[in-house]
């Protein structure tokens, strides 16, 4: 709060500068980044705080941003660090350069130049600075595989992203040999892709059992589903049809989208069973019907599901080139569509900033006991902890905020009645709401 003072210069005014707001945390993908192990021990980040404002319209200076840097493909979520929830998905960091606010700073307080009206000509008063916003978020790196390979356990899944890519993952003629993600880069001609082989699932995966929730999750950043099935039954003699059943609707209960994720559907260690065995008949049938129900019944439009069914052998390398191939084919295809629909790289801080404005200007009112209100809301709470409280023009000032803002009538909605007390933050004030005459807020408990 300050007023010019020079001489020959009367009546100079009001020329009290802002302060600065702080600066925001900001989380921005990284392509050279990959892991979160950065964050794995050190949970605790602060942005810089803004500068006090002075006299001669002199405006503090900025807090400056404090940019954390994730790898691509982080998600990033709202967090109670008292309850252990995870909250609303906050951003989906899927490509190198995307950034979200995850923290905004508080903003510096107003000088006294804002307040000047026709009827106040000399105000006395300033807006103090709004404390540091403070919270929690979870951060959970998701694979980021143009195709995952699925598929009960010891169906070949290892021995099929060895054989087709660089990566050599432990295999083993046990079931849960595969216990963490692999993944590898396949290449078809002049084209490559990613591939992640996901361990092997089981009935109930989408609830939880086995290792189901663990690796389920990666598979939904996969453009592409190829879902491998055991030809021989495996050491249990299971029916390859029956398996195909039980990863379908596993995918499916887990997450409806994940149902018309785009799909091939392989058949490994074909070279253990005849060409004409009656379970690649059944199972190729099977795939061509679930094929044109996903196309809508019409066996003639495109499906997500690929109606061939790819024999192979990882043993032998059978088959091996035609199914690079066909994935080749449909994720470059996939990656294509994906980058007609591609969202603007600052669209999830636009969606969040917008969301989280709505939230700020929200606020409640409850009857915390018989005769004593409790209005709860961002702005609301920023305004009281902004007004300084010494100042008769300031709490005026905050008085008729309150009224535009719909406190006053969102009190008497609720059934407040003069004499009852109105809390917010830590400060009390008595309600007054005479008939014929504005509400009246006056201070009571600080």
């Amino acid at each position: 709060m300050s007023f010019r003072r020079e001489a020959h210069v009367p009546k100079g005014g009001p020329d009290g500068g802002d302060g600065g707001h702080g600066g925001n945390v900001i989380l921005v993908a990284d392509a050279q980044k990959s892991s979160l192990i950065d964050y794995r021990f050190k949970h605790h980040f602060k942005a810089e705080r803004g500068i006090h404002g002075k006299g001669s319209k002199m405006h503090g200076a900025r807090g400056e941003d404090l940019i954390l840097r994730v790898p691509v493909g982080t998600q990033v979520r709202e967090y109670d660090e008292a309850t252990k929830e995870t909250g609303e998905l906050i951003a989906d960091l899927s490509h190198d350069g995307e950034s979200v606010i995850v923290s905004e700073g508080g903003m510096g307080g107003r000088g006294n130049i804002h307040f000047v009206t026709s009827t106040r000509r000399a105000p006395a008063f300033a807006e103090l600075g709004e404390p540091a916003q403070e919270g929690w978020v979870q951060l959970e790196m998701k694979l980021l595989a143009d195709a995952a390979l699925v598929g009960m356990p010891s169906v070949g899944k290892s021995s099929l992203i060895a054989r087709m890519s660089a990566a050599r993952p432990k295999i083993a003629d046990y079931p849960f040999t595969t216990l963490t993600p692999n993944l590898g880069v396949a290449t078809s001609g002049d084209d490559s892709f990613v591939l992640a082989d996901v361990p092997g699932l089981i009935e109930g995966a989408h609830a939880g059992k086995g290792l189901g929730h663990e690796f389920l999750r990666h598979i939904e950043r996969s453009a592409l589903i190829v879902h491998v099935i055991d030809a021989t039954g495996g050491f249990e003699g299971r029916d390859p049809v029956e398996d195909y059943e039980t990863i379908t609707s596993e995918l499916a209960l887990y997450a409806d989208e994940l149902a018309d994720r785009p799909r091939i559907i392989v058949l490994n260690k074909s070279d253990a069973i005849s060409e004409d065995d009656e379970r690649i008949s059944r199972l190729q049938e099977r795939v061509r019907q679930d094929s044109i129900k996903a196309a809508g019944g019409n066996e003639f439009e495109e499906s997500p599901i690929d109606p061939k069914l790819y024999l192979v052998s990882a043993v032998t390398g059978s088959g091996i080139e035609q199914l690079k191939a066909a994935i080749s084919t449909k994720v470059k295809q996939l990656r294509a569509e994906a980058a007609a629909n591609d969202q603007d790289a600052s669209e999830f801080d636009k969606v969040w900033e917008h969301k989280r404005k709505k939230r700020d200007e929200a606020f409640s009112v409850t009857e915390e006991e018989p005769g004593a209100w409790r209005v709860s809301g961002r702005q609301v709470e920023r305004m009281v902890v902004q007004t300084d409280w010494d100042n008769e023009e300031a709490v005026g000032f905050l008085q008729h905020r309150m009224r535009r803002l719909g406190v006053d009538d969102a009190l008497a909605d609720a059934g407040a009645k003069g004499g009852d007390e109105v809390r917010i933050c830590e400060v009390a004030f008595t309600y007054e709401s005479p008939d014929g005459e504005e509400d009246i807020y006056a201070e009571l408990d600080i």
